[in-house]
């Protein structure tokens, strides 16, 4: 009684054990799921963001490449050109700035009317003297006409490197979060515009062509808009450049997920939180049930185990362990039922008994090992040589069998001869085991129900026989007609 109450004990306390087990599995699992969803928010969010974003960098080198064509060009034709640009993309102001020389100063601020200029801590002043400048002639934003017309990128400290990095680039290039001129914090874009036809392959040579830049404006706030439209409003989002946040909750949010957001030739990190965490409720009452269910689920994984363990051991049973071929018991069996189905279709089919010739030879003068490694490839010649639905065996030694099913006389004499063809032309990667041949015997069925498989082995082995007393390397079908069943 002790005894059988200590091992139920026992049996109840690994049921337990293995309930809460399977309990922290699902709690992990859940976590894993957890994961993955805020992986994929992030992830969605972040292509949503960039496809935004590369939406309006290309109409800006669009429109970089018209104010190329054009060379010069009026502020009708700009705003044309710029309007497009706030409308269907991120964009919340575009300008173009023109490189002006220092020589061409005065006709410049002439012709517009204004100014070339710098800010200072206390408001626009005439800007200092250099080779060159980089005034905005026109400018839109989403309220319309903007007011720095003459401000000089180039003497802005904040600017002034990207605007060098693009157009020596020669591609669109991003500066980090700054003040914009309409108000706001945002990342400009620059994209350089070269004198049409001047080469620039060179630094060099795009500097020497370089006429201005189409410029763009992105709040920040614009941007994370666009990527926060895609996940849930409960959902926590950040985005990050350099390790910094610009947008979101300070600080890191713990467990969450990010993905990579590319700008131009800046790359942002947009941080992505899901506060619904799964809980230890579903957990706890998986342990619960599991309690309950634990015998059962032990006794059905047990039971399958086993069938599994009986499966592998039958299939073991009925292959040659050497070339994974069917072996003897296994093509008995196959060829049985292909005789019955023969009988039920009224269709005749093909038993081949082919024997390697002078296969002694193999074995006296490389040993077993040559010998082993001689049957692995005529076995893998005759995988070759027939279809899916063929049986193929070794029946042992050298000898091997195939099963033709619904095959006439002429159909199996011409698999025959393939094979003995294939098996003669093989040459062995051992290059000592030399050139081997085969004979092959070929036996019909079908054509007399009463024939067993027995008979129909023995008719197929008589022909291989006969093929040998033929000189060997041949194919022979039996004659059943024949007398003493000799094989033609």
């Amino acid at each position: 009684m002790r005894l059988r109450l200590w091992l139920a004990l026992s049996a109840v306390l690994l049921i337990a054990a293995g309930s809460v087990a399977a309990a922290v599995v699902a709690y992990l699992d859940d976590h894993a799921d957890f994961q993955q969803m805020q992986d994929e928010e992030a992830a969605r969010s972040a292509r949503q963001a960039e496809a935004v974003a590369a939406l309006s960098i290309g109409q800006l080198a669009s429109a970089a490449a018209f104010f190329q064509a054009e060379g010069s060009f009026t502020e009708h034709e700009f705003d044309v050109v710029a309007e497009p640009l706030l409308e269907q993309g991120a964009l919340s102001g575009t300008a173009f700035l023109q490189r002006v020389p220092n020589s061409e100063r005065a006709a410049f601020e002439r012709r517009h009317g204004a100014p070339i200029h710098e800010m200072s801590s206390r408001g626009p002043r005439r800007a200092g003297s250099r080779d060159a400048y980089f005034p905005i002639v026109y400018a839109v934003s989403e309220r319309g006409t903007i007011a720095p017309v003459g401000y000089d990128l180039g003497s802005d400290p904040q600017r002034a490197p990207f605007l060098h990095r693009a157009r020596d680039r020669g591609q669109a290039v991003a500066t980090p979060p700054v003040s914009l001129l309409l108000g706001g914090a945002g990342i400009n874009v620059y994209r350089p515009v070269y004198r049409d036809g001047a080469p620039t392959e060179t630094v060099a040579q795009r500097r020497a062509a370089l006429t201005g830049f189409a410029a763009g404006a992105f709040r920040i706030h614009d941007l994370a808009a666009a990527a926060v439209a895609t996940v849930p409003d409960e959902v926590d989002v950040q985005l990050r450049i350099e390790g910094n946040p610009v947008y979101g909750a300070a600080g890191e949010l713990e467990g969450a997920a990010s993905a990579p957001i590319r700008i131009a030739d800046r790359t942002w990190l947009l941080v992505v939180r899901d506060p619904n965490s799964p809980d230890v409720a579903l957990p706890v009452l998986l342990a619960v049930v599991g309690i309950a269910l634990a015998a059962l689920l032990s006794s059905l994984i047990l039971t399958w185990s086993r069938n599994e363990r009986m499966q592998e051991l039958q299939r073991q049973a009925s292959l040659d362990p050497l070339t994974g071929l069917k072996n003897r018991r296994r093509f008995e069996e196959e060829l049985r039922v292909a005789m019955a189905r023969s009988r039920r279709d009224g269709a005749t089919g093909a038993v081949l008994v082919l024997d390697l010739d002078r296969f002694k030879q193999v074995n006296d003068s490389g040993g077993h090992q040559a010998g082993d490694r001689m049957i692995e490839e005529v076995a893998d010649v005759l995988r070759e040589r027939t279809r899916e639905s063929d049986v193929l065996a070794r029946l042992g030694g050298d000898e091997f069998a195939v099963v033709l099913p619904r095959c006439g006389v002429a159909e199996a004499r011409t698999v025959a001869e393939s094979i003995r063809e294939a098996i003669a032309a093989h040459r062995s990667a051992d290059p000592g085991l030399g050139r081997i041949t085969a004979s092959v015997g070929v036996a019909m069925f079908g054509e007399d129900p009463r024939t067993s498989p027995e008979t129909v082995v023995s008719e197929a082995d008589t022909a291989m026989y006969a093929a040998k007393d033929d000189g060997r390397d041949g194919v022979r079908v039996f004659d059943p007609l024949a007398v003493r069943g000799e094989a033609r």
